[in-house]
């Protein structure tokens, strides 16, 4: 075996290892979820259907393996550009992000963390319809201050200089980030409003070839809403790949 496939295999087990503790399929943690199983299920947990006591992540593991795949394609094809979570949670995503341009030995990139760390907002119906009734900004347990997602990096030692944290309301907030290029942009903010400000603020910065993710498409009629809406005005007709039963992405033209 030559070198370089030595390194590849390293990469490849050192990534799935990362998964699998940001899901936390090691210790099984029990699910807080008031639906599913009340213990932990390998399924739930591979789909990113329940929600982890003590995980990182709640997105699943095809979701996130279908990140470390957007992250090392635009490695590998020299896609200029940041990386940006919108709605960060625990932080699980980010810090796989920031595992893969470590492994991949990336310096020339930042990993951008875009969240209130305070949970959701209350949906303003008359500016956003597609909210009404939105009751995500009442679930304490989306709610993770900024100490404790910067201290999940630093867990993995993964809490450095390329990791830059955006707190606040993504329409206070992105409009005035310093980010000039983006080769990963993913959506996660469940509500029309949260999708369609980080919508219309990153993803004109996408470069060419780089990936757009959306995590709720299929799960949140808000958020598909937001999408579809953002696509039709801006004429994207790039094809919408489904990842599970809840994420998609596309890669722009």
């Amino acid at each position: 075996m030559s070198a370089e496939m030595t390194v590849e295999r390293i990469r490849d087990r050192y990534l799935d290892l990362l998964i699998r503790a940001l899901t936390n399929t090691i210790y099984e943690d029990p699910n807080e979820a008031p639906w599913g199983p009340a213990g932990f299920d390998a399924g739930a947990r591979g789909d990113g259907s329940d929600w982890p006591r003590t995980a990182h992540t709640m997105i699943g593991r095809k979701r996130l393996e279908n990140l470390r795949d957007c992250v090392r394609t635009v490695i590998a094809d020299g896609v200029p550009g940041d990386l940006v979570e919108t709605g960060a949670w625990r932080g699980g995503a980010s810090i796989l992000m920031r595992g893969v341009l470590a492994a991949h030995e990336e310096t020339g990139r930042t990993v951008w963390v875009a969240d209130s760390f305070a949970g959701l907002p209350p949906p303003d119906e008359e500016r956003y319809p597609a909210d009404a009734g939105d009751q995500h900004h009442e679930v304490e347990f989306l709610a993770v201050p900024l100490e404790q997602v910067r201290a999940n990096f630093a867990k993995y030692d993964l809490l450095d200089d390329h990791v830059r944290f955006l707190p606040g309301w993504f329409r206070d907030t992105l409009p005035a980030a310093p980010i000039e290029r983006l080769a990963v942009l993913r959506l996660d903010g469940d509500m029309y409003e949260s999708t369609w400000d980080a919508l219309i603020t990153l993803a004109p910065k996408v470069s060419p070839g780089g990936f757009v993710i959306v995590d709720d498409y299929h799960a949140v009629p808000g958020c598909k809403k937001a999408v579809d809406d953002y696509r039709t005005e801006h004429g994207i007709d790039a094809p919408i790949e489904t990842i599970d039963w809840a994420g998609v992405y596309w890669r722009m033209p």
